[in-house]
């Protein structure tokens, strides 16, 4: 690959993301609205696990065998026990990494952001004994990793991340500049995402093509569907002129032309957070833990 494609911000720095799980473990915290799905910890679905959910009164059909004989002793009424069941945090990580997210006028491209997001959020899901999953879908064709568990499985997602990026430049460096509908490139999420899952996704939004809204109804139903939008600084100049300069390559680009939207708290009528490519990877952490900007 050329210098220009090798360039801080434009390339996709392994160790830096490897790196970033030190970041990840000093904001956690954030409310990632889980509470009430599977995951490496108790969750609030009931069942027949070990984890003690509540102590409630006695109803017909209830199993007598879960008589909690201290409640029973202390109200003069049949109490039962109700269990949680314990199930693995199946996190999967989705990077859109079309030539529309291969964009950036500031601190980094817009799929360098996208990749630095889920990096956290999945050294943060392994860090509490959570499987993560990554799903690319970018012009080069789909992406797929399987769930993985513990560091080492969050370092093999790295290091695919960083060659779907890779190749993702060079086919951009080739001509390859058509962005697929995100709805058609997103497809196989149906199919690849558990029951129970959490399904995030870093993404530009642009160029979504038709069924994406009915795709995150499907996903939503029974997976949490976390939507991350990646905006480029860009947003924020006046429309005119700017010179733009990577290496020995110089162009003039109009910018602002078109009134750019207002950070809207849904997408799709599913909440969306909005992240800035110009924000440091810290920063990102930092805005991760506070929920980000719905």
């Amino acid at each position: 690959m050329s210098a220009v494609l090798e360039a801080p911000g434009v390339a996709l720095d392994a160790d830096a993301l490897i790196g970033a799980e030190f970041l990840a473990l000093r904001h956690r915290g954030r409310d990632r609205r889980l509470s009430s799905l599977p995951g490496g910890f108790a969750t609030r679905r009931r069942g027949q696990g070990l984890e003690l959910a509540d102590i409630r009164a006695y109803q017909p059909g209830d199993d007598v065998r879960h008589l909690d004989r201290s409640a029973t002793a202390r109200t003069g009424r049949p109490h039962v026990r109700t269990f949680q069941q314990e199930r693995d945090r199946l996190t999967l990580l989705v990077a859109d990494m079309r030539p529309a997210m291969l964009w950036g006028t500031g601190r980094a491209l817009c799929s360098v952001a996208a990749a630095e997001v889920l990096t956290l959020i999945g050294w943060e899901a392994v860090a509490t004994g959570g499987r993560v999953a990554l799903f690319v879908a970018g012009a080069e064709g789909p992406v797929a990793l399987p769930f993985r568990g513990r560091r080492r499985g969050m370092v093999e997602v790295i290091g695919a991340l960083v060659a779907a990026h890779r190749a993702a430049l060079r086919g951009a460096a080739r001509g390859r500049r058509t962005d697929p509908p995100l709805a058609t490139a997103l497809a196989p999420l149906d199919r690849l995402a558990p029951t129970g899952s959490e399904v995030v996704l870093a993404s530009s939004f642009e160029a979504r093509g038709e069924g994406l809204g009915p795709l995150f109804d499907r996903l939503a139903q029974r997976r949490s569907l976390d939507l991350i939008h990646i905006r480029d600084g860009s947003d924020r100049l006046p429309a005119g002129a700017y010179p733009i300069r990577a290496g020995p390559l110089r162009r003039r680009v109009n910018l602002g032309a078109a009134p750019v939207p207002a950070a809207e708290p849904t997408l799709e009528g599913h909440p969306v957070r909005h992240l800035s490519a110009d924000t440091t990877t810290e920063g990102l952490a930092r805005d991760l833990a506070l929920g980000g900007d719905r």
